[in-house]
């Protein structure tokens, strides 16, 4: 077996390493707001994946995966990864290369125990009805 054979897989094609993704990157400074519930949207929902690799030429394909999935309503970090099948380490440092360069945003979802509680709300639209 020679070198190239055990990188190059008939089924999957050539393995890249997610090292190689993310040129050698472990971490991002916005990973702190990547968690698996964070939701990823592009910045401009209407946008062209094809428009965005014309003119950004570092993006990589990985990146322009990321794009095309996250286009049409916010997914989060963890169905990105599953979709992709990507780890999730590569996916934050991935997805923090395209918060910087302005393609995406990201939000995090209203924890449960900050919504208003369903009974305070009936309270106020009667106290409203009865007005």
């Amino acid at each position: 077996m020679t070198e190239a054979d055990r990188w190059y897989d008939d089924a999957a094609g050539p393995v890249v390493r997610p090292y190689a993704m993310t040129r050698g990157r472990t971490t991002h400074a916005a990973e702190d707001r990547l968690d698996l519930i964070a939701l990823v949207i592009t910045a401009d929902r209407y946008a062209e994946t094809d428009d965005v690799a014309a003119t950004d030429h570092s993006l990589t394909p990985e990146h322009l995966d990321i794009l095309e999935l996250c286009r049409q309503e916010p997914i989060s970090v963890a169905e990105l990864a599953a979709g992709l099948d990507l780890p999730v380490g590569v996916l934050r440092v991935l997805i923090g290369d395209l918060l910087d360069a302005g393609h995406v945003h990201v939000t995090r979802p209203v924890p449960p125990a900050e919504l208003p509680d369903a009974g305070l709300l009936r309270e106020v639209i009667d106290g409203l009805r009865a007005l």
